[in-house]
């Protein structure tokens, strides 16, 4: 398998430069992967399928998932290409690879969940700030205009948003200077997490259910559908930093609740 992907890699490097890879490869790759993960929830919400798995039983009008997909193909071409060309000088600073052999999978695993760590880290807070009043009305609310989100949603917002969050993204690879390939693998595992987490739906097989303090699609639509001085559940892949600060106390409640834990409810508030 390893030479396989070797082979691919080497072909990839033949036929491209550095730049092209790094800037134009990755923002194919990110564009491919979180449109092909994120539009099958705009069909699965017009078809009604599946629709016992839906959090919110409320649908968004076809007009609101176009001009959704109009606003991202704006944001992306507008915003996130221009940023990573522009970042491609600090990544090669910063000692980014494209050249084989590619790094062994126990260093990647490494820079990887570094990544999600720091990542949580600096999207709780940054996203927490994000909701206080004047940034609220003047920011954030863009991405909070639909209450009850499918997964091409976690992409929309205000330009400044995506620059202010993306930083928390790209962070931890521009002080590591991974390989790409590295690079590549973060980026991809990064959008199918926030597309899940925006899908609307909760699935008996969502990683919620089996991975331990992984926020999903149920933890964040809990945060859309409520006001926003008192929504909470501010983290953006794991919930500790929810936890920790006590953000995530309401939901909780809930979950209780609809649980029919009525008394250790009681005993936590």
């Amino acid at each position: 398998m390893a030479s396989i992907i070797e082979s691919g890699w080497l072909c990839l490097t033949t036929h491209f430069n550095d730049f092209q890879l790094a800037c134009l490869g990755s923002f194919f790759l990110h564009e491919s992967v979180f449109f092909l993960s994120g539009l099958p929830f705009i069909f699965l919400e017009r078809a009604g399928w599946l629709s016992k798995y839906k959090i919110q039983t409320k649908n968004n009008s076809p007009a609101a998932q176009e001009k959704c997909i109009t606003r991202l193909l704006l944001y992306h071409f507008g915003v996130n290409l221009p940023v990573m060309l522009v970042s491609y000088p600090v990544f090669k600073y910063m000692g980014m690879q494209t050249s084989l052999p590619l790094p062994p999978w126990k260093i990647v695993l490494t820079q990887i969940i570094f990544y999600f760590i720091l990542e949580d880290f600096i999207f709780y807070w940054g996203h927490r700030v994000l909701h206080t009043k004047w940034l609220y009305k003047h920011v954030h609310s863009v991405h909070h205009e639909y209450a009850t989100p499918f997964g091409l949603t976690s992409e929309y917002a205000h330009p400044a948003e995506i620059l202010f969050l993306g930083f928390a993204t790209i962070f931890g690879p521009a002080i590591t200077g991974p390989h790409l390939i590295t690079l590549w693998l973060w980026m991809v595992l990064r959008v199918l997490e926030t597309v899940e987490a925006h899908c609307g739906y909760h699935f008996p097989w969502s990683l919620s259910n089996f991975l331990p303090l992984y926020g999903g699609s149920d933890f964040h639509d809990y945060h859309h559908r409520l006001l926003y001085t008192k929504s909470g559940n501010y983290s953006s892949t794991f919930t500790y930093m929810d936890w920790v600060f006590g953000t995530d106390k309401g939901y909780r409640r809930l979950k209780a609740l609809k649980n029919g834990g009525v008394e250790d409810c009681s005993k936590q508030m």
